[in-house]
């Protein structure tokens, strides 16, 4: 417990703490709450992005060797192109938000290539989208998480230290001034009984 001093203008300041820290740890406890079911969230879009990606490699997989017939083709065109992501709030904390992939448009002779290249071209850059996808979803947990153990903290230095402490010295000032005047009004009533006292011995002098 940090020192504290046993004066009023003390106990006003710890007064004011304390309606600051009760003020507060509502919207933190809601703050947390928020962020523990968008956790929730994230985990089920992350395990349904991944079962997407599952699904779209088996279905490559069934024509993959096909790529060996117009690999120099597909591997120019499914190269990464530019991933554009936006940002959305949630809880007060900022997070990126996937929304597509840019690539090149194809150009190769019609006439020269195998019918199925745009439709290989098509599914990789499909499943490249959904991987980039994933990595965002996975930021999202990342910095849901860290803010989540941050609020938890918090909300923890609040109940358990904070408020306690604060309501633990004001009942000790409280405690310590009541004694001090009650020591004053003793002291003025023996003062008083003194001073009636020599008054008297004076009057029968």
């Amino acid at each position: 417990m940090s020192k504290i001093k046993f004066t009023k203008g003390e106990s006003k300041r710890q007064r004011d703490s304390l309606k600051q820290f009760e003020h507060f740890l509502p919207v933190l406890q809601l703050k947390k709450q928020q962020l523990q079911l968008e956790i929730q969230k994230v985990h089920k879009t992350l395990a349904l992005k991944m079962k997407e990606i599952d699904n779209i490699e088996d279905e490559i997989s069934d024509w993959a060797g096909l790529l060996n017939e117009g690999s120099d083709i597909v591997s120019e065109w499914v190269k990464k192109g530019t991933v554009v992501t936006g940002v959305f709030n949630i809880a007060g904390v900022d997070m990126p938000i996937f929304e597509r992939v840019d690539f090149e448009e194809p150009e190769y002779d019609l006439f020269l290539t195998p019918l199925w290249i745009d439709m290989a071209i098509d599914k990789i850059r499909e499943l490249v989208a959904f991987l980039e996808e994933e990595k965002v979803v996975r930021k999202q947990l990342e910095i849901l998480e860290v803010e989540l153990r941050i609020t938890a903290q918090r909300v923890n230095l609040f109940e358990k230290i904070k408020i306690p402490e604060c309501r633990e010295n004001i009942r000790l000032i409280r405690i310590y001034l009541g004694d001090q005047q009650t020591n004053a009004v003793g002291r003025s009533k023996i003062a008083k009984a003194k001073i009636e006292k020599l008054a008297l011995e004076e009057a029968f002098v």
